[in-house]
C-alpha cells in the first residue's frame, strides 16, 4: 500500500483458482507486435470454438511465461466451457489454435483500470504483497481484458483482471 496516492493502490485478493480448460494460439511475439497477435489470436479462437460447437465461458486473456523481455512468450484466447478436441487439424482461419488450461492453485488478483501502458505498476503492487507475505511468484501469469477498446475507447475506463499465480 502507498501512502502517497491510496486511490491507485490495487484491491488485492489472495484465491484459490480452479484448473479452466482454455482454447488458445500460443507464441513468443515481440512486445510491439503484441496487438497484431492479440487480434490474430482472439479471432482464430472464436472461428475455431465456432466449427467445433464448443462454447466461450469469459473474457479473452493473455498468458504470459516468464519475464517479459522485448520478446514474450504468450498465449491468448478464452476460457472454454469444454476442453477443445481437435484443435489446430483443420488449418485456414484456426491453424494454431490449441487446447490449453490455466491451472489450478494459490494465486492473487487484481483489478487494474486504466491504459495497458500502467499494467506494471500493478503487477509491482502484487508482487510487493507476495514478497510481504513471504511467497514467490509462479513463472506464469495472465490477463483477463474486461474491456472492449473497441466499445470503450477511454483508455482511463479500460478494466483488467490480473491473476499472478503463487509457485
Amino acid at each position: 500500500m502507498t501512502a502517497t496516492n491510496p486511490e491507485k493502490t490495487p484491491d488485492i485478493k489472495s484465491t484459490q483458482l480452479e484448473e479452466q480448460p482454455t482454447a488458445v494460439l500460443r507464441e513468443t511475439v515481440r512486445m510491439n507486435e503484441l496487438r497484431e497477435f492479440f487480434s490474430r489470436a482472439y479471432r482464430s479462437v472464436m472461428s475455431s470454438t465456432e466449427q467445433q460447437h464448443v462454447q466461450l465461458a469469459g473474457p479473452p486473456f493473455a498468458l504470459y511465461r516468464g519475464t517479459p523481455t522485448d520478446v514474450v512468450d504468450v498465449e491468448a484466447g478464452f476460457p472454454v466451457a469444454a476442453p477443445l478436441p481437435g484443435a489446430g487439424n483443420a488449418g485456414g482461419a484456426d491453424a494454431g489454435v490449441v487446447a490449453g488450461s490455466l491451472p489450478a492453485g494459490p494465486a492473487f488478483e487484481a483489478m487494474h483500470v486504466g491504459p495497458y501502458e500502467t499494467l506494471p505498476e500493478t503487477y509491482g503492487a502484487i508482487m510487493e504483497k507476495m514478497q510481504a507475505e513471504g511467497l514467490t511468484p509462479g513463472n506464469a501469469m495472465w490477463e483477463y481484458y474486461l474491456s472492449d477498446p473497441a466499445a470503450e475507447p477511454d483508455p482511463a475506463k479500460w478494466k483488467t483482471l490480473i491473476v499472478w499465480p503463487v509457485a
